[in-house]
């Protein structure tokens, strides 16, 4: 572990994102351009948000699956929208042989002759080889709905990549579901835009703003689209998460029609919705601090790391207690991790811990062992008491939900403070070019004009918020009549 200090985010944001992600052991750039090896910590983070995703996606009905990592191209062009949106993003397979290099021993190159009869394109998002299958597993309307989730990584091939923000190569869930009408199919877009806010809110501690998203910004191939965003620490947005109700385009593309109760053909109704390792990049940037990372409880590897402080003969006695409370907090369903190594200061596992964003330490020397206390410390507050041994499990465990609660709120109260209502073009610069704020204001409904913005501020039209206020006004760039505010910020 590096003991420089992390650059301060007031100095660099970008600079100490970058660093925080190196250093907290979460992940590293890779030789492969544009890709990242996730490490162990990291990955333990994911797949505590992968365990709960799955849970709250089977508690809706859903079930896993498997889909080929390959699409043939002509797959992909079978939905017009959809084959443009992702045409730029695309790598291809073109090949499946290599040959070695006669001039140049061990040096490998293209087999010529073994080019594909048809191009394959490494899955950028699976809606064209599903819905290839779908048209075999759909006949009538006793076969819906489908409620299929996938878990898997896809490829898009960005020029500009940083850690879990945006990389070549992601892993994600990609939910996949046909349904007979187009009410079920809209509830359940509808549905999985809350499972999201709901994992959002209680488990990552950020507050969203749930909504639509304008025409121009829909999933390419999407009837409509919906998302949650987030306020990073920066004041920018971050979505968090997007639901589409994709109508029956998918169906028409790949003829997957089904015999109604009315005996009657009619084209099957579709839904996609997904979340990704960008979940992480939000986790960090929404409540760590210049010392590394603050984990809510809810998400955090283990909970509760417990540091032995010792001389001498003292060790024996006092790691023999540090024992009994990890085998305490376990039986109470909290996670700890006990730090006995002899190969490292009690100085430098707590920095190590506060740089990992460890929930709750817990230090035991042979004063508190006399005492009959144990010292707690807090990340989330960087607050230390001492307690009395026998309140342990009470006491850990509320705090855990205190800790929970107050993340949260502390990234609620932020996101408040930096979020105004505007009606002029000149506050909105303000506020955007300025402070990075979310800003409310008018917008007159076309492109046009949010490209304009766009290009002048660098502020995108992040939502329409779900149940929006109608109230009258005037679009803040062209003066046209407006009948609801929306929200614009700049986004990673």
């Amino acid at each position: 572990m590096s003991t420089e200090k992390l650059p301060k985010r007031s100095a660099d944001y970008s600079a100490w994102y970058n660093e925080l992600v190196k250093r907290a052991d979460l992940a590293e750039n890779s030789e492969v351009r544009g890709c990242m090896v996730i490490k162990p910590y990291g990955y333990s983070i994911w797949e505590k948000m992968q365990q709960t995703l799955d849970h709250m996606f089977k508690e809706t009905g859903h079930t896993n699956a498997y889909f080929p990592l390959f699409v043939p191209k002509s797959f992909l062009e079978k939905e017009e929208g959809h084959a443009e949106g992702f045409a730029k993003e695309c790598a291809v397979v073109t090949h499946y042989r290599l040959k070695t290099d006669p001039d140049r021993k061990g040096k490998l190159m293209v087999d010529k002759d073994a080019k594909l009869e048809e191009e394959l394109i490494v899955r950028p998002t699976s809606e064209a080889i599903i819905w290839n299958t779908y048209r075999g597993w759909i006949q009538s309307y006793r076969d819906l709905p489908l409620l299929i989730n996938q878990w898997a990584n896809v490829v898009r091939w960005e020029m500009r990549t940083r850690l879990f923000l945006r990389t070549a190569e992601f892993l994600w869930q990609e939910g996949h579901t046909a349904h007979a009408t187009e009410q079920e199919a809209v509830e359940e877009t509808l549905q999985m835009l809350d499972v999201y806010t709901t994992f959002a809110e209680t488990f990552l501690g950020i507050p969203v703003f749930k909504g639509r998203k304008p025409a121009h910004e829909r999933f390419a191939g999407a009837v409509d689209t919906y998302c949650i965003e987030a306020m990073m620490q920066d004041g920018k947005a971050l979505q968090a998460g997007t639901s589409h109700y994709l109508g029956q385009n998918f169906a028409k593309a790949f003829d997957v029609k089904f015999t109604n109760k009315e005996n009657k053909l009619e084209y099957a109704y579709a839904t996609s919705w997904g979340v990704s390792t960008r979940l992480m990049g939000a986790l960090i940037m929404a409540h760590s601090d210049d010392e590394g990372l603050v984990l809510p409880p809810n998400l955090a590897p283990f909970q509760v790391v417990i540091v032995p402080i010792y001389k001498g003969d003292d060790r024996s006695e006092v790691v023999e207690k540090c024992k009994e409370f990890r085998k305490r907090l376990q039986a109470v369903g909290i996670s700890v991790k006990l730090d006995d190594r002899d190969t490292h200061t009690p100085g430098f596992k707590f920095a190590e811990y506060e740089l990992k964003g460890v929930p709750v330490r817990l230090a035991l020397g042979g004063r508190d062992l006399k005492n009959g206390t144990v010292e707690v410390a807090r990340r989330d507050t960087k607050t230390k008491t001492s307690i009395s041994q026998d309140l342990l499990e009470s006491y850990v465990k509320d705090l855990m939900e205190e800790i929970q609660k107050n993340i949260f709120q502390k990234a609620y109260d932020f996101r408040q403070a930096n979020t105004v209502k505007v009606d002029t073009y000149e506050e909105f610069k303000e506020a955007i070019e300025n402070k990075s704020q979310f800003v409310f204001a008018h917008w007159d409904g076309t492109t046009e004009t949010a490209e304009k913005i766009k290009d002048e501020t660098k502020a995108t039209i992040r939502c329409i918020p779900m149940n929006n206020p109608q109230e009258e006004g005037k679009c803040i760039l062209t003066g046209k009549p407006s009948k609801e505010r929306v929200l614009f910020a700049k986004a990673y």
